[in-house]
C-alpha cells in the first residue's frame, strides 16, 4: 500500500522539481496525486513501498536542510547588498493597495466583533 511522503501544497515548484529529481537518482518508486480543481485536495507525493519511507524522508529532511542554509546565505548576501524591501519601500511602492487591504481587514474585524460588542448592552 502506498505511503505518503512528501506534501506539495506551498511548495516553489524549483523545490518540488527537486525532490523528484532526487527520487528518481536513488531510484525510489513513487507517484504523484495532482491538487484538486478548486484547491481543497493536496498535491502529494507518494511511496508505493512502506519500507523506503524512512530512507527517504531522511533524504528529504536532509535536502531541506541544505536548502534552507542555501537561502539564508542569500538572504544575507541580498540584505548586505541592500537588495531586500523593508516595509516601508514596500509601503512606498504600493500605497494605495495597502491601504485598501487594511482597510478590508479592519472591516472585517468590525463585522466578526460586533455581535460580542453588542451583547453586554
Amino acid at each position: 500500500m502506498a505511503v505518503k511522503l512528501f506534501n506539495l501544497r506551498h511548495v516553489p515548484e524549483d523545490e518540488a522539481d527537486d525532490i523528484r529529481k532526487l527520487l528518481d537518482d536513488r531510484g525510489f518508486d513513487y507517484y504523484e496525486t495532482p491538487p484538486g480543481n478548486w484547491g481543497i485536495s493536496a498535491a502529494i507525493i507518494w511511496l508505493n513501498d512502506p519500507e523506503d519511507l524512512p530512507l527517504a524522508k531522511e533524504l528529504i529532511n536532509q535536502y531541506q536542510e541544505e536548502r534552507g542554509e542555501k537561502m539564508r546565505r542569500e538572504y544575507a548576501q541580498q540584505k548586505a547588498a541592500g537588495e531586500t524591501q523593508s516595509i516601508l519601500e514596500r509601503f512606498m511602492e504600493r500605497p494605495i493597495q495597502i491601504i485598501l487591504y487594511i482597510l478590508f481587514i479592519l472591516v472585517i474585524l468590525y463585522i466578526s466583533t460586533r455581535p460580542f460588542i453588542n451583547i453586554g448592552q
